[in-house]
């Protein structure tokens, strides 16, 4: 359903990004940020998702700074590549990357969101509280929000969590609620990753509730 294009961030670095466009006149835009497991085949379906719902997206291929066309799976190995990968990117260079996605989207004349998941969902905070035009962002599950929670958003933000989630301790998303007391923040029954169904984390009764009040956030923030 979708394309690959290329995007030039603001230092020169060229990345690639998936983009996924409505069928009709779109509503809204909305970058959508990866897992350590790059623009891999849930990620395209993700945007395609949105892009069901009306939505101009982008998924900026933020690991091409490490790896050119990284995409995996979830096996385990998966995993410690991924967060190998992760651990050689500047957090800077990320905003960068995600910045030039909400840039391009910016030139359609719509509203643009973020949305993020797992590493990304991090992303998603830092990119409410450190691009201009983000009109809203939403973020799943992203562990290093607390690190970052004393930034102030630009415009509203929604984050969602599993309560069961090892990675993720309840006192993180206490944190962020204290500093940010009247911040939408959803807990759901379930574990890191549930929005996925590729990864047996997935809790589709928490996902599908999420993804629904994920876009009623967007339609009164973005379009």
């Amino acid at each position: 359903m979708g394309e690959t294009l290329t995007l030039t961030a603001e230092d020169g670095h060229r990345l690639a990004a998936y983009r996924a466009t409505p069928a009709g006149t779109p509503r809204g835009a909305l970058a959508i940020v990866q897992e350590i497991f790059g623009v891999n085949s849930h990620i395209k379906r993700v945007c395609d998702g949105f892009a069901a719902d009306g939505y101009l997206v982008l998924a900026p291929a933020i690991f091409d700074r490490v790896e050119r066309d990284y995409a995996t799976g979830y096996t385990q190995p998966d995993i410690e590549r991924g967060r190998a990968v992760r651990g050689k990117l500047a957090i800077d260079d990320v905003v960068k990357d995600v910045r030039a996605a909400v840039r391009e989207l910016a030139k359609s004349g719509l509203k643009v969101g973020v949305v993020g998941y797992c590493f990304g969902g991090t992303v998603a905070w830092l990119s409410a509280t450190r691009i201009e035009g983000v009109a809203a962002a939403v973020g799943y599950y992203g562990g290093g929000i607390a690190d970052a929670a004393e930034e102030r958003p630009r415009g509203p933000v929604l984050l969602h969590f599993g309560e069961t989630d090892a990675s993720i301790p309840k006192e993180h998303y206490e944190k962020v609620a204290r500093l940010h007391p009247t911040l939408p923040i959803h807990i759901y029954p379930a574990g890191h990753g549930f929005n996925c169904d590729e990864r047996g984390s997935y809790h589709e009764p928490s996902a599908r509730l999420a993804r629904q009040r994920t876009l009623d956030f967007l339609r009164e923030h973005v379009g």
